[in-house]
């Protein structure tokens, strides 16, 4: 058959996958979406998520569960309008997080590690802020403190992202529907350095405070809530999944989704949330492959109750994307890649937890247990081991951001890789285009290439907010 009379019929089979051409899939979405407003909108961001890490959670979700991962889901099944996005901020091509979420909340390019200030000290109202002036309920979900750079970006202005007490602050007067993440010492009397309660603050402006899951699920629907279940970042997902008291105590990304869209779903002028998986961000950081994995899967589940909803809804815009990529991880080439990369799903703890549960007077056969016992009974040698050691002996010092302790999260990926098979480019943040897809009202708008200050405005038009404020 010749490829013209194979595009006449709308779609082209390829290797088992159904590909629809753009023209089609443009008609299908504009059939389904064309002219409907975006009631609601849920803005989904895997910080730091790059390439490797959506393709690995995908690769590891068909070989341990037998299905691909929700988001990949959405590609084969032809839901969603695909594109990348130029993520540049207004001081370096490679962003950090502050100014990224910026470019999507203020709609304007920043320097790196301040929050909608611009560059000569303008400040840019928040996304969320226009909304809730507009009438809808406005919500923010994360896995690392609810005053961390991605989602303050979309919330508020400030010189610096590091000024995480006066944040909390600021959020008690802007009237959020829905606060939930990590955080607690940032509103804690008792660690603030001010002395100040603000969950005291909140409370007499009528919101429910929680503190761990229950709470959290029996808040009432008709108050404002804020909940924060841990001093800073939650845990990471595969640690989490390994204690009772954290399952029982502490919920997962998909389970704060589903609670915040209860709280808001039946307002009538709808509502907007971001949602967050903060820690995908901080695990690349760490070169920690069990970390960074299980957290993406997290944020996977999170997709698919923010979709469930949506479909159901059909009012509801979800838009799927990162603010960045980072380390940039992948699979090496090599005969035992398939047996390594699955031995990732015996893995029962992260990095993070080996290396943060040492101590200078470990011998090395404590080392090699430890690790072991994370890791699916993978054997280091003497010499790795003896390696590790030296740094709790301040013989080494390795930087990295998260890593106050200088431990060696560079090193122990490393030794891992021999039984991975996953490498990674560096620690930090990389220039790479985002992934990005929509799905709802307004998605058949998307361009295939956007750049990021451009969200701003494609968001409020998706809803007809208009942009007065």
């Amino acid at each position: 058959m010749k490829r013209r009379e194979l595009l006449k019929g709308g779609s082209l089979a390829l290797g088992g996958l159904l590909l629809t051409p753009f023209s089609a899939k443009a008609n299908i979405f504009k059939e389904e979406f064309g002219g409907k407003k975006a009631k609601n909108i849920i803005f989904m961001v895997s910080d730091g998520m790059s390439s490797g890490t959506l393709h690995m959670a995908d690769l590891y979700s068909r070989r341990k569960l037998g299905r691909p991962s929700h988001w990949i889901s959405l590609y084969e099944e032809n839901l969603v309008q695909r594109g990348v996005m130029d993520m540049a901020s207004a001081s370096s091509v490679v962003t950090d997080s502050a100014a990224a979420s910026s470019s999507w909340g203020g709609g304007q390019r920043v320097n790196n590690g301040s929050l909608n200030i611009g560059l000569n000290g303008e400040e840019h109202l928040p996304i969320l802020q226009k909304f809730k002036k507009a009438g809808k309920k406005v919500g923010l979900v994360t896995t690392v403190p609810v005053t961390h750079a991605t989602p303050a970006g979309f919330s508020v202005y400030t010189k610096s992202r590091n000024s995480q007490e006066e944040i909390a602050s600021m959020y008690s007067d802007l009237s959020f529907d829905v606060i939930m993440g990590g955080g607690h010492k940032y509103f804690d009397a008792a660690q603030r350095k001010d002395k100040k309660d603000m969950y005291s603050v909140f409370r007499n402006k009528g919101y429910s405070v929680a503190r761990n899951k229950a709470e959290m699920n029996a808040a009432p629907q008709n108050k404002p809530l804020i909940a924060t279940f841990d001093e800073d970042g939650l845990p990471y997902a595969a640690d989490r999944n390994s204690s009772s008291f954290m399952k029982n105590n502490i919920p997962t990304l998909a389970e704060m989704t589903s609670r915040a869209i209860s709280q808001m779903k039946d307002h009538k002028n709808g509502f907007v949330m971001q949602v967050e998986a903060g820690k995908v961000d901080w695990a690349a950081h760490g070169n920690d492959i069990s970390a960074l994995l299980y957290d993406q899967l997290a944020f996977d589940d999170a997709v698919k109750t923010a979709m469930d909803f949506a479909q159901k809804d059909g009012n509801t815009l979800v838009v799927l994307t990162s603010d960045h990529g980072n380390a940039n991880p992948g699979l090496i080439y090599g005969k035992k890649v398939n047996d390594n990369f699955d031995r990732i799903q015996q893995f029962s703890q992260t990095n993070e937890w080996i290396l943060q549960g040492l101590n200078p007077t470990d011998s090395v056969s404590t080392i090699k247990n430890r690790i072991a016992q994370a890791n699916a009974g993978i054997l280091i040698t003497e010499d790795q081991a003896k390696e590790i050691q030296s740094y709790y002996a301040k013989a080494k010092m390795e930087d990295g951001v998260y890593n106050p302790r200088h431990l060696p999260f560079k090193l122990l990926s490393q030794i891992q890789q021999e039984h991975t098979s996953v490498g990674w480019i560096s620690m930090d943040h990389s220039a790479d285009y985002t992934e990005l897809a929509m799905y709802g009202p307004g998605s058949e708008k998307m361009k295939s290439f956007m750049k990021n200050t451009d969200m701003h405005t494609f968001l409020l038009k998706a809803a007809e907010v208009e942009n007065k404020f």
